[in-house]
Formats: C-alpha cells, sequence, structure tokens
C-alpha cells in the first residue's frame, strides 16, 4: 500500500509502519501521550493505518494483541507526562522556546484543561499537540492521581483501540482500498483541524481586542482633551 503523506517522508505512516513495525508504532504512541518531543508525530493518521495493515495481512500481528499493546503504550504515556508536570511545576511555564518546545503548546493545553476539567484527558486524545501536553499541565495542576489514572484510561481505550479498530473495519470495505491516499488524507485534515479553529479564533479575539483598544484611545485610555488658554 501506497500512501500519500502531507509532510516528510519520514512522517507518512505507511513508511513508518514498513521501517519500524510495531514496536516504533508503540514508541511513537507513547512518545506523543505525554513526551514534550512527541506533539509532531502523526498519531490519529498511524492508529488508523496500523488497523488497516492488520486487516489486510500486512501487519501480522492480531488485531486484539496491538490493541492491548497500544493502550498500554498510551497509558504509559501520559503517566510519565503527568510525573513529568508534577516534578517540573510552574518551571514549564517559563521554558523559553526552542526547535522542539513552544510555550504555546503548553498554553493551549492549560487552557484546554482549564476550560473541560479531568475529562480533558479523554478529549485532549484526539487533538494533535493538545494530547501531548495536556497529561503535562494536569501534573502540573496536580490533578488527583486516582482521578488521573481513571481518565488515561479511558482515554487510551477510546482513541488507541478506538481510532485502530476503526481502521481494521473500514479495511475490509472496498471503497477503503480503492480510496486509501484520500482517506488519509481526510483523517489527518480532521486531526488538526480542532488547532485551525484554535488559531483562527484567537486571531479573531486578536482583532476584537486591538479595535477596543484604538477606539479607547490606546493603551494608556482615551487622547485628553486638549488644554484651552484663558
Amino acid at each position: 500500500m501506497n500512501t500519500l503523506a502531507l509532510g516528510p517522508s519520514w512522517l507518512d505512516p505507511d513508511y513508518l509502519l514498513n521501517t519500524f513495525g510495531l514496536p516504533g508504532l508503540l514508541l511513537i504512541v507513547f512518545a506523543e501521550s505525554g513526551l514534550l518531543i512527541g506533539f509532531f508525530l502523526p498519531g490519529d493518521s498511524l492508529l488508523f493505518t496500523t488497523g488497516l495493515l492488520v486487516t489486510t495481512g500486512q501487519l501480522k500481528y492480531p488485531l486484539w494483541l496491538v490493541c492491548t499493546l497500544i493502550a498500554i503504550a498510551a497509558i504509559l504515556g501520559d503517566q510519565v507526562g503527568y510525573l513529568f508536570g508534577r516534578k517540573v511545576g510552574p518551571a514549564l511555564f517559563k521554558r523559553p522556546d526552542s526547535r522542539l518546545f513552544k510555550q504555546e503548546n503548553v498554553e493551549k493545553a492549560h487552557v484546554f484543561f482549564e476550560k473541560h476539567g479531568p475529562k480533558s484527558l479523554v478529549l485532549a486524545r484526539f487533538v494533535p499537540i493538545v494530547r501531548t501536553f495536556t497529561p503535562i499541565i494536569a501534573g502540573v495542576s496536580r490533578m488527583n492521581y486516582r482521578l488521573f489514572v481513571i481518565y488515561n484510561i479511558v482515554g487510551a481505550l477510546l482513541w488507541g483501540v478506538g481510532v485502530t479498530v476503526l481502521g481494521a473495519m473500514l479495511g475490509k470495505i472496498d471503497f477503503v482500498h480503492e480510496h486509501i491516499e484520500k482517506i488519509l488524507i481526510l483523517i489527518v485534515l480532521l486531526s488538526v483541524l480542532p488547532i485551525v479553529v484554535e488559531v483562527l479564533k484567537a486571531r479573531s479575539q486578536s482583532k476584537k481586542a486591538a479595535a477596543a483598544e484604538a477606539l479607547a484611545g490606546g493603551p494608556d485610555g482615551p487622547p485628553a482633551p486638549p488644554a484651552t488658554g484663558r
């Protein structure tokens, strides 16, 4: 199966699975679930492609074993992220930007966590970048550990197992085989759609704030009336 990558060839799901196999898949799931360096990895499309390859026999492992190992990798990844957040704490918000770390990603995850609470650990699984940083933010916020473990497991099952099984189920349909490149592109686009919406929303709010500031006469308030001589 040849898929059409939207980025570098080494980020193409088909290339990753053919090159690194199941161990590489598990390492990627683990890294994207809670390591700071894993935010750019193609989790959604990779899981979907994995299910498809299992169904077609190109990945020679039983689906139940693949799903079990994926769930374990996702749970452990979030666990490491949480412990890292508890250890680093507020210092994470002061860490300078680098090629692999952007402060804005931490801020997005923090806003997401504050908005959705514990269930953000489940919802964030389906949002690229945010899913990597949310368990870290949960650790920074010192979320109740037992509650974290529960939502961590639920999120890992719904995302890791759910997307993989979806790929396996759709892989049995001839239409999917005939249009696999387009379907994978659609999955990638849908996975980044929440990020695009957030960016557009932030830009809109920034423009409104700038307009309101301009109407108010700048950051120091409306201009003072001109002095009149006597």
